[in-house]
């Protein structure tokens, strides 16, 4: 089963820093090798809290482990500490259906989807599961490591 993994990280620009000063230091120098659009966004209300989502693509959940490695090594090499407040937000998800809500007037509702390709809730709990598992040890290794170099 394809799998789509959605991650959205919240972080708070530090007062003086500029959205450019937050993309010079996020962005990647190194692709995931996977299908992966990220989305940045500014929010309304605070246009200082940046939303970064990814959203990736794998056809094996075993492609996961070293996609994880890049993104530790990437903010290892690139930090944000100087650009963005301390506390940020993670959450972490595995797409369970893409629904198309673009056509005017009524829907019905329809099977759970992912690429057209039907899935059930059982397929994707199975996801769930495999997925935390390899994202909680990432996020231990990557600040155990942050913490090793940086001290904080």
């Amino acid at each position: 089963m394809k799998t789509k993994g959605v991650a959205i990280i919240t972080r708070t620009l530090r007062e003086g820093k500029t959205f450019d000063d937050y993309r010079k230091a996020w962005y990647h120098t190194r692709g995931f090798g996977t299908p992966t659009k990220m989305l940045t966004v500014v929010n309304l209300h605070n246009p200082r809290e940046i939303i970064s989502i990814g959203i990736m693509e794998l056809d094996d959940l075993a492609k996961l482990r070293p996609v994880l490695q890049i993104d530790i090594a990437e903010r290892l090499a690139n930090p944000l500490d100087e650009v963005v407040e301390d506390k940020i937000e993670r959450t972490f998800g595995v797409i369970a259906s893409e629904d198309d809500f673009s056509a005017a007037g009524e829907l019905s509702p329809q099977p759970m989807t992912i690429d057209g390709e039907k899935v059930t809730y059982p397929e994707i709990e199975k996801v769930i599961g495999a997925a935390d598992r390899m994202f909680s040890a990432a996020a231990a290794e990557r600040d155990r490591l942050h913490r090793e170099k940086f001290g904080k």
